[in-house]
């Protein structure tokens, strides 16, 4: 099978082996994919991909590096420490997009460029202190931080997040914690729902987020099944996973 975008000397620069080249030939898939999309909704900008790695060795994290992916996304704390400590010589940003507990905030403040699941107030609190303890060791940058808003009709009781009518209140807490970064929304379509009219949904939200706050031009949308219709409607960031990295590894 020919690799999209990539020649057998670029396979062999990036490991050579048979895994890099499957994810060399899946990586371009998307990537047209999302040159398609971005030609179809008429935008000169192109959204930046956030490639999701969860339960994935992290020697696919730097085979994906070595393929020029610079953003990876993880769910679990337990499992994103631990991959950015075995990888922190690899020049990738780490996104934590999993429902964040309190009691996790000093463990992401440690690795993550972004949250992209702040949901309620209690963990902007968390991570405005843990940022701040870490800034003090470390001298890390600002946290960038997503509100993830909800969708569904029953306000997050599936997929989390909150509700429309609460994101001014944690755009303005995160605004004013000293460390914190509001850069945007973050949204997963509904279940069974059209993606279309869900992320139509998200741009008005958007919209009128930027009017009390300009800088949060961030919308972070769109996975491997609904992409295309993410860029149709300003996603800037585009979480994917299976369709680059392909099935769960087995376990055990």
């Amino acid at each position: 099978m020919t690799s999209l975008g990539y020649d057998d000397e670029e396979r062999q620069d990036s490991g050579g082996d048979a895994r890099t080249a499957e994810l060399a030939d899946r990586l371009g898939l998307v990537r047209q994919r999302m040159e398609s999309a971005v030609y179809a909704a008429g935008r000169t900008d192109s959204p930046r991909l956030i490639v999701v790695t969860k339960f994935h060795p992290a020697a696919d994290v730097r085979r994906l590096a070595a393929l020029g992916v610079t953003d990876v996304g993880e769910n679990r704390d337990q499992e994103a420490a631990a991959k950015s400590a075995e990888l922190a010589n690899v020049d990738v940003r780490w996104h934590f997009i999993g429902q964040l507990q309190s009691n996790k905030a000093k463990s992401v403040a440690k690795y993550a460029s972004s949250v992209q699941s702040i949901d309620r107030a209690a963990v902007v609190d968390a991570l405005a202190k843990a940022i701040a303890r870490e800034k003090d060791a470390t001298g890390r940058g600002d946290l960038d931080c997503f509100i993830q808003v909800s969708l569904d009709d029953d306000a997050g009781a599936h997929r989390g997040g909150a509700n429309p009518s609460d994101v001014e209140l944690l755009a303005e807490k995160i605004e004013s914690a000293e460390g914190l970064q509001l850069a945007g929304l973050m949204a997963v379509a509904p279940l069974g729902a059209d993606p279309n009219a869900a992320f139509e949904n998200l741009a008005g939200i958007s919209q009128a987020l930027r009017a009390v706050h300009p800088n949060a031009t961030g919308i972070s949308a769109g996975m491997s099944q609904d992409l295309e219709a993410a860029v149709k409607f300003g996603a800037t960031h585009l979480r994917i996973g299976s369709d680059i990295l392909g099935s769960r590894p087995a376990v055990g």
